[in-house]
């Protein structure tokens, strides 16, 4: 793995620098939370930006609108990204990372050709429908059934924890398609249509006061058969190929966030006042927490490149992605579990201190929570670490 950067590699940073310096500051700081239309309409007309500006997709093959940069390029644009303070992609982030990804690796021709462009434009929002009220971590038992009936199948069923699907235009859905057949092996996996008849979608309010998840309700709705991705009852390997997008190449960004938010934590710490007449940086435990958390998010992003490589060079993502996840749900717990012990009362009192919103402070760390559970939970990451890259045998 050759990841030094080189002449080409610096000219486009500087080229993306300079698009961004003035892009950023244009686009504005995101709406208020909690106004959902307010956020889809900010956050796709980011994406339209960067699809104008050719930045969208990077990542991509060429032939299906992206840029197919090569892998060092695409670093660099993650680094720069986080860098300029640019905004997340949120709404975006399920068809951008990994319901795209799944079609260029599986779909049809006409699939990619509908969809892939309308995801790259920002005109289409997409979200997830795998996760059951009883069919979690245990996705596999799932229940939502999918019954042929011409050139339809006819779905009713329940999901939950389907992210910004009161936003979204389209879902990635998991069904049974043979009930009869091992659990594995009677899924399919659906492009659902969420303005069908039959499909109602509830947000549920979190811990954090926000509304991300919901709850999707499907009621006798039809999906077209030619809405399948990969073969009938296939679907569970397909399903894997998305869970591999979603737990490795996709929290790249995420990874590069974290370093950025320990370093505003570094900065905090040099103002916010400490015991006696210095600030809470004094703390030699605190400065030794930060540099093992430092040279942690170092080795993460070390795994996540590795990963970005290894998928560019196979077309699949990298099996190393549940390595890659569960570590980076425990140092995003452990630096905005810090990050609220040093502002102290100003988190939880909701003002501003070392520069530092303790309002978003305390809302990271709520948030924070939950990545034990989000892109599958800890104890599936490790069973799938333990079975698929260290080759150790399942549990008899």
């Amino acid at each position: 793995m050759d990841l030094t950067y080189s002449q080409e590699d610096e000219a486009f940073r500087a080229e993306l620098r300079c698009w961004l310096e003035v892009a950023v500051p244009e686009h504005g700081p995101p709406p208020p939370p909690g106004d959902w239309p307010a956020r889809r309409a900010y956050d796709t007309a980011w994406q339209r930006r960067l699809y104008d500006a050719g930045y969208a997709g990077l990542h991509w093959p060429s032939r299906f609108g992206g840029r197919g940069l090569p892998v060092t390029q695409q670093l660099v644009y993650l680094e720069e990204y986080a860098r300029a303070g640019a905004p997340y992609i949120s709404v975006n982030f399920v068809g951008m990372m990994h319901a795209g990804p799944t079609l260029i690796a599986e779909g049809t021709d006409e699939q990619r050709a509908y969809h892939l462009p309308r995801i790259l434009r920002g005109e289409h929002v997409w979200c997830q429908g795998f996760s059951e009220p009883q069919a979690g971590s245990d996705l596999a038992s799932l229940r939502t059934s999918a019954v042929r009936d011409g050139d339809d199948y006819i779905v009713n069923g329940q999901k939950i924890w389907s992210t910004r699907a009161h936003v979204a235009d389209y879902g990635e859905l998991l069904v049974r398609t043979d009930p009869d057949a091992r659990r594995h092996r009677g899924i399919s996996w659906l492009i659902l249509d969420m303005r069908s008849p039959g499909v109602e979608v509830r947000p549920m309010r979190t811990i954090d006061g926000e509304a991300h998840f919901c709850e999707v309700f499907l009621t006798d709705v039809r999906v077209p058969v030619a809405n399948l991705v990969g073969a009938e009852n296939d679907g569970w390997r397909v399903t894997n190929v998305t869970l591999r997008f979603e737990r490795g190449t996709a929290f790249a960004q995420h990874i590069i966030t974290l370093r950025s938010q320990l370093r505003d934590l570094v900065r905090a710490a040099r103002l916010v006042p400490g015991p006696g007449d210095g600030t809470a940086w004094d703390d030699p435990a605190l400065r030794s927490h930060v540099g093992r958390l430092e040279a942690n998010v170092d080795g993460l992003w070390r795994m996540a490149q590795r990963g970005i490589t290894e998928a560019e060079a196979t077309g699949l993502p990298a099996p190393t992605g549940s390595a890659v996840k569960l570590r980076f749900s425990e140092l995003s717990q452990e630096l905005s579990e810090l990050a609220v012990r040093v502002l102290g009362r100003a988190a939880t009192g909701g003002v501003r201190a070392g520069g530092v919103d303790g309002i978003e402070t305390a809302r990271a760390y709520l948030w924070s929570l939950q990545y034990s559970i989000a892109a599958g939970t800890s104890q599936i990451q490790r069973n799938l670490i333990a079975e698929r890259i260290l080759g150790m045998p399942r549990p008899a």
